[in-house]
């Protein structure tokens, strides 16, 4: 069995096995309409996941240095991360003191070993006012597996992260990871890798017509992801992303109140202050700024804020699946893809980060200064509402994202949070269970498909990188 290792924290090798359905006999599950092996856990940390075959291309870290000097000379931040820090408690330090924060601190209250003080970032470089970020960065430090002065990148992530660990470092009442393991929720594939297994079956309302499709390698569509946050997240959450699951997206760009060229991240102008009562504003901004500049250098284009914890490969997979299944191409056809709302009117949740295809995003560019359909001059909070709005207006509506046996992929909570949601009492209203009554609910271990894309309300860094460990890092079939 040939070794690959795919990046400095993962440290997953290629399964021997031809990754292939094992039939319909004892030894198989029934995922939707399609039959995978019992044993895809291991295989997952074997370096396969069960939608993913042993044709799928897990690249291996490049001989080429990619901080050239010419590369450099375009970004001198390329190969950029703080200094890696330990605790000066040495062997006695425990990650769960890093829990106990309260989520709103900037992290300057973090002890050493936390990687979230911004003592340890030190000041922001200054950037010219017509600044264009390269997006490409983390990708390209991920891929190379190394930062700038040859150390892990993305940081090693310790073995205690795979531990029962609760929402403030307790030992027990990890309900997210209770419900990673009762939902089986894992990533389709390696961050790095550059193909996708999809299973053009297993989407909400396939026909039933008997017939199994066999998964199919393609490649991996290009996926910007955009965070829209504040300054004092810098150091904390954007840089835990940035150190686990960001370098999955192609572009990875962080819209915020001050910009770092380090990370990246860049302050824009909008109409109107900066407030959470004004967010339209600012995604306004957001997607005028990325359909100037980028447009045409990625397929998709994710959104979301700085409390999402996003599985890109499980993303990019879906989205793949999505266009093979209608035979389209998201250059050309519009798609509004995320957790599906209904408060009277349809949106896709904010909260749980929601996708654009190009086409969608030059259509709406094109459309977003009308004030009568797509509210160019309202302030608001409800930014998910008003582009919902809009793209109505130009017949774009929302897609399904259900699998096959109606669990969803989008989640507006976290995943403890899902796992153990129950309806309300009789006399008693929740606004979760009234936005879906159109669809229902399913509740327990059918809260989440195992091929999830995204978790909402993961405000603590700590956090980030206990899901990063548990999903990639982590034995959890001996758990």
């Amino acid at each position: 069995m040939l070794l690959i290792w795919v990046g400095a924290m993962y440290h997953v090798t290629m399964n021997s096995g031809d990754g292939k359905s094992e039939g319909t006999n004892k030894d198989s599950w029934k995922i939707g309409k399609v039959f995978l092996p019992k044993n895809f856990i291991r295989r997952m940390r074997n370096g396969k996941s069960k939608y993913q075959s042993a044709n799928e291309d897990i690249k291996p870290e490049p001989d080429q240095n990619p901080y050239s000097l010419t590369a450099l000379k375009k970004n001198p931040f390329l190969g950029w991360q703080p200094p890696l820090t330990h605790s000066p408690l040495g062997s006695s330090f425990s990650w769960r003191t890093c829990f106990k924060a309260d989520p709103k601190s900037d992290g300057s209250d973090q002890p050493a070993g936390c990687n979230e003080n911004p003592a340890e970032m030190g000041s922001n470089p200054p950037v010219a006012k017509d600044w264009i970020p390269d997006v490409t960065m983390v990708r390209t430090m991920m891929m190379h597996g190394k930062d700038i002065n040859g150390n892990p990148f993305p940081p090693s992530l310790p073995k205690e992260l795979c531990e029962g660990i609760g929402v403030r470092g307790e030992k027990s009442g990890d309900t997210n990871k209770e419900c990673l393991m009762e939902s089986i929720i894992r990533s389709t594939g390696a961050l790095n890798s550059t193909t996708v297994t999809i299973s053009p079956s297993n989407h909400y309302g396939q026909p039933e017509n008997g017939i199994i499709q066999d998964p199919i390698v393609v490649p991996a569509p290009k996926l910007m992801c955009l965070v829209y946050t504040m300054a004092d997240a810098h150091a904390n959450r954007i840089r835990a992303m940035q150190q686990t699951w960001a370098g999955g997206c192609d572009g990875f760009l962080a819209f915020s109140t001050e910009s770092d060229p380090r990370l990246p991240a860049i302050s824009l102008e909008h109409e109107g202050p900066e407030a959470y009562k004004n967010m339209w504003q600012k995604v306004r901004s957001i997607w005028k700024f990325v359909g100037t500049h980028y447009i045409d250098d990625y397929d998709w284009f994710f959104i979301g804020g700085d409390d999402l914890f996003v599985l890109p490969h499980n993303l990019k997979t879906y989205l793949a699946s999505l266009a093979h299944k209608d035979g389209t191409d998201p250059k050309t056809k519009e798609y509004f893809v995320g957790r599906r709302f209904n408060e009277g009117s349809y949106f896709n949740s904010g909260g749980a980060g929601y996708t654009l295809s190009r086409a969608t995003l030059r259509k709406f560019l094109a459309n977003m200064e009308d004030a009568q359909h797509c509210a160019a001059k309202q302030r608001t909070s409800m930014e998910d509402v008003m582009i919902a709005r809009c793209l109505s207006h130009l017949g774009i509506h929302f897609t399904d994202t259900r699998d096959a046996r109606g669990r969803e992929r989008f989640h507006p909570f976290a995943p403890g949070k899902h796992l153990h949601w129950t309806p309300p009492k009789p006399g008693e209203r929740d606004w979760y269970e009234d936005y879906n009554k159109e669809w229902g609910i399913l509740e327990g271990k059918d809260c989440c498909a195992p091929d999830s894309v995204s978790f909402h309300y993961i405000k603590k860094a700590s956090m980030v990188r206990h899901m990063q460990a548990l999903l990639y890092s982590c034995d959890l079939e001996d758990q």
